[in-house]
């Protein structure tokens, strides 16, 4: 068919209209952005982070939330249970402010009087149950005591919400004044992951050539001296308390740090964008802070999130040997110790900062996985 010969009316005139093939339907993202993102994505990355913000304001307010200081000693006060108000009429939750145990004896009556002698012969404040009356020869009686320890001790309207230890001292105070402590040693260490750690690293994988082999050399000596030498030998010279943990990993605490950046730094140091900025004269300092840092940022993040629970680890264990804080000084690792002493009686003193201790180092773990996630680039979609 000619298609000259066909009407006028056939034929309608197009609108020009823009090109919507390379149109953006939603604005671009910053790679910032987009780790965000990823990162709030993570339901349990967001609620560990809820839980540490909630645990490092008690530590900050716990203490002064009643009237005991966190070395106020009472002995006649000593090994109080956790009593709350709200809660003491609920046993199954540890927090009814009474003592109990089981306790055998070849008679029901022997097994009592065990109870009685466990709990200073209180016996008016002393509930006894028969669990098994036994024979007296084939098999043990046992009965369960209940001992109302404050009102034994005319306490009745005294309320230790997580207790005390055996010098009577308030174990709330304690828990979140030690809390603070290991916090403060575990921000340290990331402070000086960051500060010692990425510019001995930066420099040192900028630098290149024969700056480098001197400062690898210089790590390869400190690497080979191990913390705990290292903390024997600041009790040595010092005291064994925060100085000396601080001084320990102010020597070789930003190690594992500074090896990383250094690695990083080797890997882009040679791409396009430095050698361009090289070529038009920028100085080293400007190259390593506006162009290198920001690209290994994510790699810094995480493994600052990481040193964290570390650090509390190592103050907790250097504390429960005896070579970190000491007592009356409070911190995880001294209430852990304490506790310990006294776990087979008094488990309670041992429970609540080993709770706490474990909940930081989780949570501290969890976002630092989220963060990983969150920058790379393989999870943002």
């Amino acid at each position: 068919m000619d298609q000259n010969k066909l009407p006028k009316e056939l034929f309608e005139p197009l609108e020009h209209q823009e090109d919507t093939s390379e149109k953006i339907a939603k604005p671009s993202r910053t790679f910032l952005q987009d780790a965000t993102r990823t990162f709030f994505k993570n339901k349990l990355a967001i609620v560990s982070m809820i839980v540490l913000i909630i645990i490092m304001l008690l530590s900050f307010f716990g203490p002064g939330m009643n009237e005991y200081g966190y070395n106020d000693q009472d002995v006649t006060r000593g090994t109080m249970p956790p009593r709350v108000a709200a809660l003491d009429d609920i046993g199954w939750l540890g927090f009814d402010g009474t003592h109990g145990g089981e306790f055998e004896g070849a008679t029901v009556e022997e097994a009592t009087q065990k109870a009685y002698l466990r709990y200073d012969n209180k016996e008016d404040f002393i509930d006894i149950e028969v669990v098994n009356e036994g024979n007296g020869t084939e098999s043990s009686a046992t009965v369960e005591a209940t001992y109302h320890i404050y009102e034994a001790k005319d306490m009745e309207n005294t309320y230790f919400w997580l207790g005390t230890d055996n010098l009577g001292r308030d174990q709330w105070t304690r828990l979140w004044q030690g809390t603070r402590v290991s916090l403060y040693i575990a921000f340290l260490a990331a402070a000086i992951d960051l500060i010692i750690g990425v510019a001995y690293g930066g420099i040192s994988g900028y630098a290149g050539g024969r700056v480098d082999n001197v400062m690898q050399r210089i790590l390869e000596v400190l690497v080979g001296i191990p913390n705990l030498v290292v903390i024997l030998l600041m009790i040595i010279i010092l005291q064994p308390g925060i100085i000396s943990i601080t001084i320990a990993l102010t020597i070789t605490g930003w190690i594992g740090m500074a090896r990383i950046v250094r690695g990083e730094i080797l890997k882009i140091k040679n791409m396009e964008y430095v050698l361009a900025s090289r070529t038009l004269g920028t100085k080293a300092s400007k190259i390593i802070t506006k162009h290198l840092m920001p690209n290994i940022s994510g790699v810094i993040i995480i493994n600052t999130m990481f040193t964290i629970p570390s650090a509390i680890f190592f103050e907790a264990f250097l504390s429960f040997i005896g070579l970190g804080l000491v007592p009356p000084e409070a911190s995880l690792g001294t209430l852990i110790n304490t506790g310990f002493d006294y776990l087979r009686i008094y488990p309670f003193l041992l429970l609540y900062p080993a709770i706490v201790i474990s909940v930081i180092m989780i949570a501290f773990n969890i976002v630092a996985d989220g963060l990983r996630d969150a920058f790379d680039p393989k999870m943002h979609k």
